[in-house]
């Protein structure tokens, strides 16, 4: 586990959060070849864990309060950011301990610019829960095209990076964090032949689209960032007779995970 109190001051951080991805779906890409970009950012490949919810919301607010996916293997897995609270058994020498109620919250106290770049309907700004989550940031982004039902929404994402990222000065650290919306549902329309409803295939060809365009991401955040790309949850296609989230069925509660240094 690298050391996290030598990243924190020194790196910009991002977690980019492919909502939605499941873990299978990743690897069966990546093992075919048809995720070229995400194989040459992470070249051992996705690292199966287990998510802390079922949902956005959920994980989220687990993901903000220092609780990331947890390897998928037996034993006490230590943090990578924590806040400080009396008998927590997972924060280590490495982990580094912030002060407040959030890691987002901690992190604006030790001078990070923190950037939300919203996606599903969790982060819309439309409402009071839909503004929850991005108000702890402080700065703040949604339209609908970077919500889910716009083809182009991960592109319309990096845009924003570019520009919110351009706009500081070089000695001002950052938190980014983007919810990347084009593998939740809707995802049919990124299907050749223009299929009608979404589906296991669909999900791994609103993958594909990522694929091409991560790189533009990587290239936006600058260098010396430490990068965490994970999925928040799975989705169900009809397994076991479910279709969505919210429920503990394993497609859902497993999840690819990396950390990327640059």
């Amino acid at each position: 586990m690298i050391d996290m109190n030598t990243v924190v001051g020194t790196h910009d951080l991002a977690l980019i959060v492919l909502d939605t991805l499941r873990y299978d779906v990743a690897t069966d890409e990546m093992r075919a070849g048809r995720t070229p970009n995400f194989a040459r950012l992470i070249p051992n490949g996705w690292e199966q864990r287990h998510s802390p919810g079922t949902f956005t919301f959920a994980s989220h607010t687990a993901f903000f309060a220092g609780f990331l996916p947890t390897p998928a293997r037996p034993g006490t897995h230590q943090r990578l950011l924590a806040l400080g609270f009396e008998g927590s058994e997972t924060i280590a020498p490495n982990t580094c301990v912030l002060e407040g109620a959030t890691i987002v919250e901690g992190l604006a106290a030790r001078g990070y610019h923190t950037i939300c770049i919203g996606g599903v309907g969790f982060f819309n700004l439309k409402n009071p829960l839909g503004n929850v989550l991005p108000a702890l940031f402080a700065e703040r982004h949604w339209t609908p095209s970077i919500g889910v039902a716009d083809p182009h929404s991960f592109e319309n994402q990096i845009a924003i990076v570019e520009r919110s990222l351009g706009a500081l000065a070089n000695d001002q650290r950052a938190f980014t964090f983007v919810n990347v919306s084009a593998l939740h549902q809707p995802n049919h329309f990124y299907l050749e032949g223009g299929e009608a409803r979404d589906s296991v295939a669909s999900h791994a060809a609103a993958l594909r689209y990522i694929d091409r365009n991560i790189p533009r991401l990587v290239a936006a955040l600058r260098p010396h960032t430490f990068i965490i790309i994970c999925s928040d949850h799975g989705t169900l296609y009809g397994e076991d007779g479910y279709v969505g989230h919210r429920v503990a069925h394993p497609i859902v509660t497993t999840v690819p995970y990396a950390e990327i240094i640059q």
